[in-house]
């Protein structure tokens, strides 16, 4: 029993840490759907992130600086996004995969310039990297049974990143449903209209909503490369930024349900690593290409019909033109 319990608690802390990435950029796009914007790009920016991070931890020998310029990226990419489907009112399904395809090219371009390598950074030293903090009063508790396991293993032993994350989550919360910013969010995905009729600006709220979501994206891209791992590698976010969309759609755009549906493709993803190798009762060893499908296996089988309707905001992937009247009803103006 204590070996079951043992490993259960192990898979729950790398569950912890495989759904990082997932929470921070579902709560980006979370902001972003929540005003009208679909953000498809959040894998192009949890990749690009990923790679300024550890490029600039790596430059500059500093993790904080590393992941400020993660966040940079990210935002820059955002705006791009921003400026394409929101000013220019182009499509956002194709900015989105548009922003997707610039990342994966530019990153593979930019390390053969900077570090002469096809498409990884160096490694990173312990000193350039977030590494794991061990909390107050693990040896006390650690002579608890049962307790003491769950404080030293699934509370404590993780970086910073991993404890702002489920931080985030309630922030989130707060932000979208108790505060006037989150009112006037909310009702801009659902009736940009009556938004604009109130006096407020439509594209500055879609604009902020995006610039949130980019240093959420920002921060989880820096997480991959400069604490879940050490260093950059090829398409190393490998469609968490897709999966985090459908965590999003599978918690039907509300922070706590977004932050379960996150844990369980974590769990999953965890779950895959642990089995390989492991030989089942008549089934036998199960081939490690299915094993790590099944997360992906999931969120198709999910997302066909499992979770009930999921409605998203009505005006979702619409681009807002708003018609300035003037006396003469022929006289409209693009606004």
């Amino acid at each position: 029993m204590n070996d079951l319990l043992l490993n259960l608690i192990l898979t729950l802390d790398a569950s912890f840490r495989v759904c990082i990435p997932l929470i921070f950029a579902s709560m980006a796009g979370l902001f972003a759907e929540r005003s009208g914007v679909v953000d498809i790009g959040l894998e192009g920016k949890l990749l690009m992130s990923a790679f300024i991070a550890a490029s600039a931890a790596t430059v500059f020998g500093s993790p904080w600086i590393g992941l400020i310029a993660g966040i940079f990226a990210s935002c820059v990419f955002a705006m791009i996004h921003g400026f394409a489907s929101i000013t220019y009112k182009g499509n956002q399904i194709v900015s989105g995969v548009a922003i997707n395809i610039l990342a994966s090219g530019l990153t593979m371009i930019l390390t053969v310039a900077w570090f002469k390598t096809g498409g990884i950074t160096p490694t990173l030293q312990s000193d350039d990297r977030f590494l794991s903090i061990t909390l107050p009063g693990v040896n006390i508790i650690d002579h608890i049974p049962i307790l003491g396991v769950i404080y030293r293993e699934l509370i404590s032993g993780h970086n910073v990143l991993v404890y702002l994350a489920f931080a985030v989550v309630p922030l989130v919360w707060w932000v979208v449903f108790r505060t006037r910013f989150g009112l006037r969010l909310r009702a801009v995905g659902e009736n940009p209209k009556a938004v604009d009729t109130a006096g407020l600006s439509v594209e500055g709220l879609r604009y902020k909503a995006l610039l949130i979501g980019g240093i959420l994206c920002g921060i989880g891209g820096a997480y991959i490369a400069i604490a879940h791992n050490a260093q950059f590698t090829k398409e190393m976010t490998a469609g968490q930024g897709f999966i985090a969309l459908a965590a999003l759609i599978f918690g039907k755009w509300h922070p706590y349900k977004v932050l379960a549906a996150c844990f369980l493709f974590g769990f999953l993803d965890a779950l895959a690593l642990r089995l390989q190798g492991v030989v089942l009762p008549v089934i036998g060893e199960v081939p490690v290409q299915f094993i790590e499908a099944i997360p992906y296996l999931l969120t198709v089988i999910l997302l066909a019909g499992f979770i009930g309707k999921a409605i998203p905001p009505k005006a979702s992937a619409q681009p807002y033109i708003c018609l300035l009247y003037t006396s003469d009803a022929a006289d409209d103006l693009l606004c």
